[in-house]
């Protein structure tokens, strides 16, 4: 980009959050310039289960999931990276949990379609023991590894949209930014850089109360030689997301949870895995909330989700692939929208559903911040 030239839109940060404001804003016929400071994103956009999550969300969450569902298949199909209406199935393993299911199921109106034991069994390869479960048909499966590298080649080929790759935003100031490359003016800013926003804007951070999640999660092979196409939650996953969470028999599950395996509430877990485009999957994960994690990693939670996703599959052992530590943003309440000056907007996801969220989300903060 040529220092002279002026944009509509600068966008501060290429993952999921940013990618889907400049494309909200090219759909808009504007201009947008978009800035990272890594050659590629590889901060939440690339290290989640790729599992559009909206049947499971609750209030402006699950409208923003809906609102961005069809641009995600859109996407997929015009900048080449997979997508498919996989679905979700639920895992009951216990009463109170198939409970839940059932209360949950009973809130949304033919959304939801609750699965006996055979039905979850022919879905998805299970360890048994299973009680029921339910089927989410609405929510989606992406490729997390190459889904915002294959939107950002994309909106650039629009030519409404141009990026600057290894570079820093300095400061938001009247008529654009600067950067580490120097002045950019735009007539609007959308900051978009998920937990670093404590780098840019403490003072708005600390009056949000931001801290990073840091999440454990694997790459193992598929031990069941079947195809597991839908994403698959379980038990603890009705302890995380507010549509199940706020169902009455939630807090039995909590309790009961807590009374026979206190430390998969210690490390909060979310027993969950999703297949990856090679076939193998991806498991997870623990959740650990502070503003600056230590750099080591305790095997003790590596450990623990191999053994509790062992089981959810039925087999004895996983095969590890491959390991990584996730990390979020996270805060009171769903999103961070703030307003440094009239023309900026500062947009971050603080619940780690910013991949669900981020299309529906976007046009909001279009809709309050383009005249």
């Amino acid at each position: 980009m040529k220092s002279e030239e002026r944009v509509d839109l600068l966008v501060v940060g290429a993952g999921i959050v940013g990618l889907a404001h400049a494309h909200a804003a090219q759909r808009r016929g504007l201009r947008v310039h978009v800035i990272e400071r890594d050659d590629r994103a590889v901060g939440a956009s690339s290290r989640n289960f790729g599992h559009i999550c909206l049947t499971a969300q609750t209030g402006r969450a699950h409208d923003f999931g809906a609102a961005g569902r069809s641009t995600w298949l859109e996407l997929a199909r015009d900048a080449g990276f997979r997508a498919e209406e996989a679905g979700t199935v639920v895992v009951a393993r216990s009463d109170d949990e198939f409970a839940v299911l059932h209360e949950f199921a009973a809130t949304r109106h033919g959304d939801v379609e609750i699965l006996q034991p055979g039905e979850v069994e022919a879905r998805i390869p299970s360890g048994g023991s299973v009680v029921g479960g339910a089927w989410l048909p609405a929510d989606l499966r992406v490729d997390p590894r190459g889904a915002a590298a294959a939107i950002a080649a994309w909106l650039e080929r629009t030519r409404r949209v141009s990026f600057s790759w290894n570079t820093s935003l300095l400061d938001v100031v009247d008529g654009g930014a600067r950067t580490s490359r120097g002045p950019i003016e735009a007539t609007d800013v959308v900051v978009c850089v998920g937990h670093d926003v404590d780098r840019i804007f403490p003072d708005v951070a600390d009056a949000a109360g931001v801290e990073r999640c840091r999440l454990h999660m694997l790459q193992v092979e598929n031990p069941t030689g079947r195809p597991v196409h839908p994403a698959v939650l379980s038990g603890l996953s009705l302890l995380r997301y507010s549509g199940f969470s706020s169902c009455p028999s939630a807090a039995r599950v909590r309790e009961r949870v807590r009374a026979e395996r206190p430390e998969l509430l210690d490390c909060a877990m979310n027993l969950m895995l999703t297949e990856l485009p090679d076939g193998t999957l991806a498991i997870g994960d623990t959740h650990h909330d502070a503003r600056t994690h230590l750099p080591y990693a305790d095997e003790q939670y590596d450990e623990l989700l191999l053994a509790e996703a062992a089981s959810l599959l039925g087999t004895r052992r996983l095969t590890v692939r491959s390991r990584w530590r996730g990390v979020y943003a996270a805060a009171d309440g769903e999103f961070m929208i703030a307003a440094p000056t009239s023309t900026a907007r500062i947009v971050t996801v603080t619940s780690g559903i910013g991949m669900t969220t981020a299309f529906g989300l976007a046009e909001q903060v279009l809709d309050d911040l383009v005249s």
